[in-house]
């Protein structure tokens, strides 16, 4: 790790005006940052800690939208009343992430912004266009297994890491950002960026924005939730493949649905085939079958990861079982 310099904010302006100079990193939770600094891929000059600027609260605001702290932990959050009963999807994709110590320090907004674990971008000696733009993707000719299917390019295929994202994205949840271009809200539909010939760059943010919140929309009192996580290991193992579900079934037929999908995409996936294929459909197994298949008929997979195909099938049609076996 190199020698770097440490400052500590005590308001969102002090961060993001800091934040401009492109050799400064904000730190929070630190449970990705301080990962790559140790292992050389990331080498700030200055660290910017933003603990004790505020937004650690989760709010139940008037029009009946939460809004979330991006300095809320994911402890507090996976936990947290209102999301237990309302969203429970995130609360469930919260869990199924990471060891609890990891969870008691990582950020909402830190885990918004976590990188790939492809190998070969934590590893310096090879080659890797999201660490070193136009270098190349080892991982195309190599170890990539783990990696994604959708949304891929020839050069780049990791995946988006984050369980949390995968939820957020089921939920529709906007992201508050405060920066030189001003306060503004983004989906978190457009926020993340597919990687064609620019896989470094993954989110619209520009330099000098932090993000300040996390809306979730008012919340459907009819709906199931269901996150679907499989993976190689039952604890602390990143997903193969999984499933956010959000679910409403009236009279045996989808009257509202959201599908987003995690570990095979390079953003976190919003399923808007298997949604077509589901909506106003009846909630039985070959609906969940049509819809499984819609959803991956775009995959490209690698010389390792094509199982994911039919992983990623049977994995959504379990959550769609689980979300409306009391329909």
């Amino acid at each position: 790790m190199e020698p770097f310099s440490y400052i500590r904010a005590t308001a969102a302006s002090q961060a993001t005006q800091a934040a401009m100079d492109h050799d400064v990193r904000l730190i929070a939770g630190g449970t990705t940052l301080l990962d790559l600094m140790k292992l050389d891929v990331e080498r700030p000059g200055t660290l910017v800690d933003i603990n004790r600027i505020g937004l650690d609260g989760i709010e139940k605001m008037p029009n009946g939208t939460l809004r979330i702290g991006a300095l809320v932990r994911n402890s507090a959050l996976a936990h947290h009343p209102v999301v237990q009963s309302d969203y429970s999807v995130l609360s469930q994709a919260l869990l199924a992430g990471a060891s609890a110590q990891l969870r008691n320090m990582a950020t909402t907004g830190g885990n918004l912004l976590q990188r790939t674990r492809c190998m070969y971008f934590r590893n310096t000696a090879m080659a890797c266009n999201k660490r070193a733009p136009g270098s190349g993707c080892s991982a195309i000719e190599g170890d990539n297994r783990s990696l994604a299917i959708l949304g891929t390019s020839k050069d780049c295929i990791a995946t988006n890491p984050s369980d949390m994202n995968v939820a957020l994205t089921a939920l529709e949840a906007v992201i508050t950002v405060e920066g030189s271009k001003g306060k503004r809200d983004i989906s978190i539909a457009d926020f993340y960026l597919l990687p064609g010939n620019t896989p470094h760059i993954e989110t619209v943010l520009a330099r000098g924005d932090l993000i300040t919140y996390v809306t979730l929309p008012p919340p459907r009192p009819k709906a199931q939730h269901v996150y679907l996580k499989l993976r190689d290991r039952a604890s602390y193992e990143f997903a193969l493949s999984s499933a956010a579900i959000v679910a409403e079934v009236l009279d045996g037929k989808f009257s509202f649905i959201r599908v987003a999908l995690g570990g095979v995409g390079t953003r976190p996936w919003r399923s808007h085939e298997a949604e077509s294929a589901l909506l106003h459909r009846s909630a039985e197994p070959e609906s969940f079958r049509r819809a499984s298949v819609d959803a991956l008929r775009e995959a490209r997979p690698q010389s390792e990861n094509a199982f994911k195909i039919e992983l990623t099938k049977r994995c959504i049609a379990h959550a769609l079982t689980l979300a409306t076996r009391n329909a």
